[in-house]
């Protein structure tokens, strides 16, 4: 397979890491714990116990958006014992999340926090947006420690033990340790792809996460091959079993209709992308020696004129450096 490793690893650092806006949304994190302490305390509502990362920020897979719809998933705990209702009853999950609501409204936020099924969602006019997942916290009758997340009802659920999951995949299973190791650099191509079409209809980042990590290839020093055998493989797999499991629990995670749809569209994309009747045929980087050719077969994938300026500079490096003259 030709190296395209430097310029994959361009189009990487380039147009799908994250850069200073990491920072950012660090700083938009840390602002809305204090207004929602803030907000609790002038509602005369109890104060939560702990927060969490979740979701791609904790597992650093959040990748560059055109319109800046960045994703921060924040998780706010409270014990179980200080969600109580007028009457001395357990809160419901649907007024824990209006109490949070209401402490978090601002009058300099242009569009007002709003109550979803799952979280609190804070708006930022730059295109972020905050999703703050409340959950209760406490100790059976057995004593185990349960943590539930206030949906539709009480649900029980554990996002750090996804987050720990994928991370110490990360590390176990990339070959190198540079510029956030290689199964996490194969997630967000994987995730750059599955945005690169404003028609498709992909699964979650989280779905994405888990295919990869199951599917992986490490090939150190060699992204491009890395990523090619993995997409390859996540194809492979679809074909013969579409259901994907919570790797922390085992539970089916695609048993409805909206997400057996995304992932089926999931295959049928990759299966096009290998399809030279399609446009693209994806099995031709196993076999040419042309990298413009392959550099111009990565720029279809992605969808991106990023590879123009590769192909470029291969035209470049060819005229500065022509082949040695036969010589007797």
């Amino acid at each position: 397979m030709i190296d395209c490793n430097k310029e994959i690893t361009n189009f990487y650092n380039e147009k799908v890491r994250l850069k200073d806006v990491w920072k950012t949304l660090g700083e938009y994190r840390e602002s809305n714990l204090t207004r929602l302490s803030n907000g609790l305390i002038k509602n005369s509502n109890p104060q939560y116990s702990n927060s969490i990362n979740q979701g791609s920020y904790a597992m650093s897979t959040i990748i560059q958006h055109p319109d800046n719809d960045y994703d921060i998933d924040i998780g706010i705990i409270f014990t179980k014992d200080a969600l109580k209702g007028t009457q001395g009853g357990d809160k419901t999950a649907l007024d824990t999340r209006k109490m949070v609501c209401e402490a978090m409204q601002d009058d300099r936020f242009k569009k007002e926090p709003e109550v979803l099924k799952n979280c609190v969602r804070v708006y930022y006019e730059e295109g972020h947006h905050v999703d703050m997942a409340i959950y209760r916290k406490y100790t059976n009758d057995s004593g185990a420690e349960i943590q539930e997340l206030a949906s539709s009802n009480w649900e029980e659920s554990n996002p750090e033990a996804i987050t720990k999951w994928f991370n110490k995949a990360v590390i176990d299973k990339s070959p190198d340790v540079n510029n956030g190791k290689q199964l996490r650099r194969v997630v967000r191509l994987l995730k750059k792809w599955a945005r690169s079409r404003n028609s498709w209809n992909m699964p979650s980042g989280l779905i994405l996460s888990i295919l990869s990590e199951e599917c992986y290839v490490s090939v150190l020093n060699r992204d491009d091959e890395s990523f090619y055998k993995t997409i390859k493989a996540i194809k492979s797999r679809l074909y013969f079993n579409k259901i994907v499991n919570n790797p922390t629990n085992g539970k089916e995670i695609t048993s409805s209709d909206k997400h057996k749809n995304k992932v089926q569209n999931l295959y049928d994309k990759l299966t096009e992308m290998f399809d030279s009747t399609k446009g693209i045929n994806l099995s031709e980087l196993e076999t040419t020696q042309d990298k413009k050719k392959a550099l111009l077969i990565w720029k279809k994938f992605f969808n991106d004129d990023f590879f123009e300026s590769q192909v470029e500079n291969v035209a470049k490096s060819a005229i500065l450096t022509p082949n040695q003259p036969w010589r007797t």
